[in-house]
């Protein structure tokens, strides 16, 4: 099952690729904020993820309620959780 999950922006370090460094339940990834770019997007935004691309930007706010409805899902987030944990994607 793939999730929109919300994630926190860190860090930008890829112009080129547009690739940021995001927060997602403590865990740290890289993704592509190419479709949200031009949007304005900052350090400290908050984006929805979905296979490994910022799909919009969200208030935190919405991240929380976003949070709060996935882990409603109990063992289906669980196991998405665990899975960008044990992913090496940096």
């Amino acid at each position: 099952m793939c999730l929109g999950i919300p994630g926190q922006v860190i860090e930008f370090f890829d112009e080129t690729d547009q690739l940021a460094k995001v927060e997602v339940t403590g865990v740290k990834r890289n993704i592509n904020v190419g479709l949200v770019r031009d949007e304005g997007l900052e350090i400290g935004d908050w984006v929805l993820i979905h296979v490994g691309f910022a799909m919009s930007i969200i208030d935190e706010d919405e991240a929380s309620t976003a949070m709060e409805g996935l882990q409603l899902l109990g063992e289906q987030f669980d196991t998405e959780v665990e899975e960008i944990a044990a992913s090496r994607i940096e």
